[in-house]
């Protein structure tokens, strides 16, 4: 079972497409992503986009390593899931995204995650991981979207 689940969302003034065009730029996402140090793409997809990649994640006790497979959903979902990890258990999330009109969409961020053998360090110090790895990335990407337009 997950020891670290949650959701976040945030209500940006921006267009979907604009929105989604940031979420699946996922080689790009550490610039914006605190904590995402790396993505490395293994394979593509018949698209050409990422669809296995390896990541390095600062968890700030320790560097986490996992491959992850991404599914696509244009514009409304990205999500990616762990397939390989020295490190975790489990991983999980993704983004959902919510046309709220022309210029304003809602952006969802979700994570779950079992640390495995690290979970006994991950219990008391999730009330220090959730707002760096949960709470903040939907606030992070209407950062990046205003920083993209200014």
């Amino acid at each position: 079972m997950p020891v670290l689940t949650g959701a976040a969302s945030a209500e940006i003034d921006a267009p979907i497409e604009r929105c989604w065009k940031l979420v699946e730029d996922v080689l790009n996402a550490p610039r914006w992503q605190h904590g995402l140090e790396l993505v490395v793409v293994v394979t593509r997809d018949e698209r050409g986009r990422p669809l296995i990649c390896d990541t390095v994640s600062d968890a700030r006790f320790t560097k986490v390593r996992t491959r992850v497979r991404f599914d696509y959903e244009p514009p409304q979902r990205l999500t990616w899931t762990q397939i390989q990890s020295d490190d975790l258990d489990y991983m999980k999330g993704g983004w959902e995204l919510e046309r709220l009109g022309d210029d304003r969409t809602r952006v969802t961020y979700t994570l779950e995650v079992d640390p495995g053998p690290i979970g006994v360090f991950a219990r008391p110090l999730e009330r220090m991981l959730r707002p760096l790895v949960i709470g903040g990335r939907a606030k992070e990407l209407a950062r990046a979207l205003a920083l993209e337009q200014g």
